[in-house]
């Protein structure tokens, strides 16, 4: 399973707190690609929440981006604020469907839209404040 994309590296805890802890509701976006043709009806129930074994997850934004039928996959793109371990593939799981790749595409108002993989950049000032105002 391959897995890639935003990632924030930091020395001061709470600001990582603020962004992580679900009770802040910090949106993070996530592109994922699985086996099989996505339907609706399990699209809406990642938009209701579903139970991920010891959880019953919040209603996630959860939209179908591509079906490749020939490929026999689908990409979907998933916005949750909860951050259980491994939530998103759980999520998938829950639903019947097994996760191929998993990219996070956002964390709050930061994407990785203009970085190449592998690479790094120090966030601007105006973006750690524009973050710090969400919560």
């Amino acid at each position: 399973m391959y897995t890639s994309g935003a990632l924030l590296l930091s020395n001061d805890g709470e600001f990582i707190y603020q962004i992580t802890h679900p009770k802040h509701e910090i949106d993070k976006t996530y592109q994922v690609t699985v086996k099989g043709e996505i339907t609706k009806e399990e699209i809406e129930q990642l938009q209701q929440g579903v139970n991920i074994g010891d959880y019953i997850t919040k209603p996630a934004k959860a939209r179908i981006m591509k079906i490749d039928s020939q490929k026999n996959i689908s990409r979907i793109e998933v916005t949750i604020h909860e951050g259980k371990n491994r939530q998103v593939r759980r999520m998938c799981e829950a639903i019947h469907k097994k996760v191929l790749a998993l990219h996070r595409s956002k964390i709050g108002n930061l994407t990785v839209k203009d970085l190449k993989l592998g690479t790094w950049r120090y966030l601007e000032k105006a973006e750690v404040d524009k973050l710090a105002k969400i919560w």
